[in-house]
């Protein structure tokens, strides 16, 4: 299983020093990031973060989403992509806050605010009918990605992907008889709700928690956003649906009430929420089931069961209210 690298810290602050031209300062790992290892330090006045990683896609995305950047959704400027070290790395400028699953519900009030001007964030960036739900894919590439649907790609999330770096999850999911009959009855809710989601194309961060949104200290602004890999273009409600499914793990994000907090946006209009609650049904159910895949295949049997829990909960309630 490729995850993290590990690289002594005085090797990594010495090849820093090669490309300065003198030692950097405050040189520290960082918590955060399944597949890459970062390291904050200070050039001068500048505060930079180094990240390593044995997959340079997440990079070259990173990269790439910098052309989303708007007050409300601050993306960190990469500076430097290259190979070092053995490995894929990246040098990007630092922002400060605490990570936005880590308020409290005291917070909740100002968080919510600023996740869902965030989420309005991602409404607001331009798109088209004929925009690539993959969306650094040009629709003149000819490797099938330009054709992809949306539903193409809701459904591809609970397939074993025999190139993925995941392959071989659905055997092994099999083998937990419970759990597969959860993941079943969560894939046929899914294809009676699909021909409800509306073949949108909003820009869709699809992984908003998981230590890739900072926050202010005070809760009322974010102040980075990061990890563009698992970003599509497809419907915004999934972002939303990303949030409410994971809440009870959060207690702060589960008091935003950010299902509440979208439907009631200011931006949007009778016409986006058209069977607004089948669309999050059938998101959180795939986001779920999505997630028994990544479970098995990293041998995480107590996230797998909370998991599959959640799954379950969200099956018997059905969809929310508007």
């Amino acid at each position: 299983m490729t995850k993290k690298p590990q690289r002594p810290i005085t090797e990594i602050a010495d090849w820093l020093a090669t490309i300065y031209g003198s030692a950097v300062t405050e040189l520290a790992p960082i918590a955060g990031g399944f597949w890459s290892a970062a390291y904050t330090y200070r050039v001068g006045n500048d505060d930079l973060v180094l990240r390593l990683s044995d997959l340079s896609e997440g990079f070259m995305l990173d990269t790439a989403a910098m052309q989303f950047t708007s007050p409300d959704l601050p993306i960190p400027e990469m500076l430097e992509t290259g190979e070092a070290l053995g490995h894929h790395y990246a040098i990007s400028r630092r922002h400060y806050g605490r990570f936005v699953e880590d308020v409290t519900v005291e917070d909740a009030d100002a968080a919510g605010g600023a996740i869902a001007r965030l989420l309005a964030g991602l409404r607001a960036v331009p798109s088209s009918a004929d925009s690539s739900v993959i969306w650094h894919q040009n629709n003149d590439d000819d490797n099938g990605a330009a054709v992809l649907t949306w539903h193409d790609w809701l459904r591809g999330g609970l397939r074993d992907q025999p190139d993925a770096i995941t392959s071989g999850w659905r055997k092994k999911l099999a083998a937990y008889t419970h759990f597969n009959t959860v993941f079943q009855a969560c894939e046929a809710r899914i294809e009676t709700l699909l021909p409800h989601c509306p073949e949108r194309r909003d820009l869709v961060h699809g992984d908003l928690l998981h230590q890739n949104v900072l926050i202010s200290e005070d809760a009322t602004r974010v102040t980075a956003i990061f990890s563009w890999k698992c970003a599509v273009r497809g419907d915004f409600l999934f972002d939303t649906a990303w949030c409410t499914l994971w809440s009870p793990w959060h207690p702060g994000i589960a008091a935003a009430d950010l299902w509440q907090r979208t439907i009631t946006a200011p931006d949007l209009s009778p016409h986006d929420l058209i069977d607004a609650p089948l669309r999050h049904h059938c998101y959180e159910l795939q986001i779920a089931a999505s997630h028994f895949g990544w479970n098995v295949w990293t041998e995480n049997e107590d996230d797998l069961a909370a998991v599959a829990k959640q799954a379950e909960m969200i099956l018997e309630r059905g969809p929310l209210t508007l």
